[in-house]
């Protein structure tokens, strides 16, 4: 089940990473106010750029919180937080190697996993 999990992470960084540099291609590298601009209209695309944040929140928080809010964790935490899935993607599959099947220590990190 691990194997067929890295490949989805695989296959969602390189899907991702495609999406982006066409993206970039044709509009250039200004997200920001894009991306704040349309939650600022109060319109749909906008609240799915607030939910998609709150996604990023999250994922900055667990990332941090797995490495027990050391200086490592709250820097990837910090890339987590505007990297989205092009990180997420990279960092669980480096991870779910590291882990070597374990879905315990990949969701708690070594140290907590150890503990339980």
């Amino acid at each position: 089940m691990m194997f067929a999990f890295r490949v989805l992470m695989v296959v969602l960084f390189v899907a991702i990473s495609g999406y982006t540099a066409v993206t970039i291609a044709s509009h250039g590298w200004n997200l920001a106010p894009v991306f704040f601009g349309d939650m600022a209209a109060m319109a749909w695309p906008g609240q799915f750029n607030f939910d998609f944040m709150c996604f990023l929140i999250l994922s900055a928080l667990w990332v941090s919180w797995r490495h027990q809010f050391s200086a490592a964790g709250l820097l990837l935490g910090a890339i987590a937080s505007v990297g989205g899935m092009l990180f997420l993607s990279a960092y669980l599959f480096i991870v779910s190697g590291q882990a070597k099947g374990d879905v315990r220590e990949l969701l708690l990190g070594k140290a907590r996993a150890a503990q339980s």
